[in-house]
Formats: structure tokens, sequence, C-alpha cells
């Protein structure tokens, strides 16, 4: 009897013990997931603009940020590859990888605003993945360590 009574009354937050994870680490898990899925996706979009400039709407001289889709198509393979590098560190619980998370989301949500007059729904899927995994980063962050 009184084994059970003293597990029951430590405290987790005792000075020296690490913090218990809570269920906002599934959060974190789908922060990660989506940030390799909008890494892969702007990796796809960047191959696109690369291949084929005639596939979108609009002519490049037209988006807010007149360059070619070729710069455009760099930009976005750029962002994709340290995107899923970000996503693959969250995973980890690095430190760096949730800075670089929201950094890049931030980075990711602004080009494809200024991408939006190209690719409208494409654009505005990216920023609403961007908006809730800069949210779970900034908010639950310190829910999973390495």
């Amino acid at each position: 009897m009184s084994t059970q009574s003293s597990y029951a009354t430590e405290r987790p937050g005792r000075p020296g013990s690490a913090p218990g994870m809570t269920g906002w680490v599934g959060i974190l898990a789908f922060a990660g997931i989506m940030m390799v899925l909008l890494g892969l996706f702007h990796v796809i979009e960047g191959i696109v603009s690369l291949a084929d400039d005639s596939f979108y709407k609009e002519r490049a001289a037209e988006l807010a940020l007149g360059i070619s889709y070729t710069a455009w198509g760099w930009i976005h393979v750029v962002v994709g590859v340290i995107a899923v590098a970000a996503g693959t560190g969250i995973f980890l619980g690095m430190m760096w990888a949730r800075v670089t998370g929201v950094l890049i989301c931030v980075v990711s949500a602004f080009s494809s605003m200024l991408f939006l007059p190209a690719y409208p729904v494409w654009s505005t899927i990216l920023i609403a993945v961007d908006v809730l995994v800069i949210y779970a980063l900034v908010v639950h962050g310190r829910e999973v360590r390495g």
C-alpha cells in the first residue's frame, strides 16, 4: 500500500527530472510529416517550373516578383530540400530543425504568396500547410527532445 502511494505522490516536474511527454507529441509528428510533404511539394513545383514554362496560368513577368520560371523553379527546389531536412530533424527532436522549420515555413508561405497568380490552388494549400506547421512548432515544439 505504501509503495503505491509513493508512486502517486511523485511529481513529474521535480527538479532534475525531464518533463513528461504529453499528447501534443502527435502534433509534432504531424508537423514533421507535413514538413517533409511540404518539401516534396516544393520540389515537384520546382521541377515543373524548370521543365515547362507554359504549364502555369500566368506569364512569369505578370507575377508579383517578375523573375523567370527557371529562377522560381530553383527557389522552390532549394526550399523543398531544406524543408525535407528540417522535417527529418523534427522527428529526431532537434532544436535546429524546429528553428529551421519555422523559418522555412515563413519563406515558403511568402514565396507561395508571390507565386499565387501562377498556380492559385496549389499555392493556397502550401500557405495553409505552412501556417499549421508554424503553429505546431512554435506552440508545442518542446514536447519532443533529442
